[in-house]
């Protein structure tokens, strides 16, 4: 890490604990050290478990995407970059250093940088679409009660899947119709053509032709290979499950008991479909303040909601950026080519 990066880390901290002292500012703390003091510390433990078990999932992906071409492979570094992917995606506005992390861990490793970034495409491809298609499950599943309930949040809802839905609807199109796609971005820069610069628009159109030619390459594998497909999908949805359900466990460790887990992992969904919209680090405000709304339906206690958060955040998202640094620290045995 460089300084900016260390900077960016010690920021993210010191702004997410500024957000829990001032979540607790009308809970008194008496109130906070008991529902301490009476945590199911079991089923906390649970959670935390979900977290780990998410990250082996996707340690999996990187595992299964690369082991044939690269037999001397190891699970360990496999599983060493989804924990640099969380360092970065947690310190980085809009999730952006996450991809470049990946490739960089791979890098280290030894694996080709052509055939590292071809394969954490089709990652991304597939966690993007399963992320989408558990957002349409959920939303047929508790339409009514989404309705009833989180009409506050429905349009950030609708415009957090607006914009998965149309990443990956524009990824397929490259895929499936590349000539089709390069001839409606042209119609698309038409107007750039007609009041700007002719060198800007050279620019651009050379830029967005350059960008969908290469991922057209680097999607021919997910293509061509449907079985290691379908395999990284099903890894995929084991690895949104268990994140999903995080909270279910975490409100059982506060003692609510009167829940049904289809639907907090249905709310946990819509969460994360809201964060994606935030431009700080990890969703910071948005994060905790989506939670706060959506699951003060399931509790009537401010307390419990307060704690509930901040475990929440403690476990998706600062666990995940602490793991990250000691990925950093382990040196990764590198493929001899």
């Amino acid at each position: 890490m460089n300084w900016k990066n260390k900077l960016s880390l010690l920021v993210v901290i010191l702004v997410g604990v500024g957000i829990f002292i001032y979540s607790m500012k009308d809970v008194p703390f008496h109130i906070i050290r008991h529902e301490l003091a009476d945590l199911r510390w079991n089923w906390l433990i649970f959670a935390v478990l979900c977290m780990l078990i998410s990250l082996l999932f996707e340690g999996a992906i990187v595992y299964v995407l690369l082991k044939k071409q690269y037999p001397g492979f190891r699970f360990r570094d496999a599983f060493r970059v989804p924990l640099i992917e969380q360092l970065f995606n947690g310190i980085t506005p809009f999730q952006s250093g996450g991809q470049p992390a990946q490739l960089f861990a791979l890098l280290q490793s030894g694996i080709d940088a052509g055939r590292a970034a071809s394969k954490m495409l089709m990652k991304f491809v597939v966690y993007q679409s399963m992320i989408v298609v558990c957002f349409l499950i959920s939303l047929v599943a508790q339409f009514h009660y989404l309705a009833a309930k989180l009409h506050a949040l429905s349009a950030l809802v609708i415009f957090g899947f607006s914009i998965h839905f149309f990443v990956i609807a524009g990824l397929l199109m490259i895929m499936y119709w590349h000539s089709f796609t390069k001839k409606l971005v042209g119609v698309c820069l038409k107007p750039v053509k007609r009041w700007a610069k002719p060198e800007t628009y050279q620019r651009y159109n050379a830029y967005f032709t350059e960008k969908i030619d290469n991922f057209y390459l680097e999607s021919l594998s997910l293509r061509d290979d449907p079985l290691t497909l379908v395999k990284v999908s099903l890894l995929t949805l084991g690895q949104l499950l268990f994140y999903y359900v995080i909270p279910y466990f975490i409100l059982l460790s506060l003692r609510v008991t009167n829940i049904d887990p289809l639907t907090v992992v249905g709310m946990h969904i819509l969460i994360v479909m809201i964060i994606s919209l935030f431009p700080l680090p990890g969703g910071l405000g948005g994060a905790e303040f989506s939670f706060s709304v959506i699951f003060a339906t399931f509790l009537t206690q401010n307390g419990k909601v307060v704690l509930a958060m901040i475990l929440w955040r403690l476990i998706t998202y600062y666990l995940g950026m602490f793991l990250g640094m000691g990925g950093l620290a382990v040196k990764p045995y590198r493929i001899k080519q």
